[in-house]
């Protein structure tokens, strides 16, 4: 079982979706950023989400490709 594991990340079957967890994780701390500036500062927090935004089109991106 062990070896079938191990083979399986040298072909990068499991690395793809930890990409897209990695992807989404830093999605959700860009948009909590986004909200806590707002009460501060509105440029910069709609930079947060404009930065949000394009990485969730490439998660997206990324998403169709898996599948």
């Amino acid at each position: 079982m062990y070896l079938l594991l191990k083979s399986n990340y040298m072909f990068g079957f499991f690395n793809k979706r930890s990409l897209v967890k990695k992807k989404y994780k830093k999605y959700r701390q860009l948009l909590a950023e986004s909200h806590s500036l707002s009460t501060t500062s509105r440029r910069a927090s709609d930079m947060k989400y404009v930065e949000a935004q394009e990485l969730l089109q490439e998660i997206q991106t990324l998403e169709s490709k898996l599948s």
